[in-house]
């Protein structure tokens, strides 16, 4: 099992900072909705907490609330290149030190947190009549979010 303790404090960083770009780029994928989305990613890792024990890994992650750097994302304001990054940088950390299912439950874990962020806020309609539950905008950000990690979107 891979523990915090197995890595430095910028790969650390870079693993707790991936999630939360992959999340803000669902977040400016679309319009409105911004506090929603924000609470849903909250919610997601409240709820990865509940599964304790399941990933060491994983636990050690969650156990704190999700932080970023500002100056990641750099003045640009590139949120969707940041998390691409940061996303690749992640996966090639995990690759080189963990186990192939630790990676994978980080994978799952981003993805599940891209798609519940997509899902938060409904988009179109009239005063939450009609409308659908995730933008094209939103599901292109997820699919790109899983695609940078390796992994497959599910359905949202």
């Amino acid at each position: 099992m891979t523990k915090k303790a197995d890595f430095n404090a910028d790969e650390w960083s870079t693993l707790v900072e991936a999630p939360v770009l992959a999340g803000m780029r669902v977040v400016t994928a679309g319009r409105g909705g911004t506090i929603r989305e924000s609470m849903a990613m909250g919610k997601v890792y409240a709820a990865a907490r509940q599964q304790h024990g399941e990933s060491e890994l994983l636990d050690a992650l969650v156990s704190s609330p999700p932080a970023l750097e500002p100056q990641r994302v750099g003045s640009s304001g590139d949120i969707k290149g940041a998390a691409q990054e940061r996303l690749r940088e992640a996966v090639a950390i995990l690759e080189a030190k963990a186990t192939p299912d630790e990676l994978e439950a980080y994978r799952s874990f981003v993805v599940k947190l891209a798609e519940t962020v997509a899902s938060a806020h409904k988009e179109g309609g009239f005063m939450g009549v009609g409308g659908t539950e995730i933008s094209d905008d939103e599901r292109r950000a997820v699919e790109e979010i899983a695609a940078t990690l390796g992994a497959s979107a599910g359905s949202p």
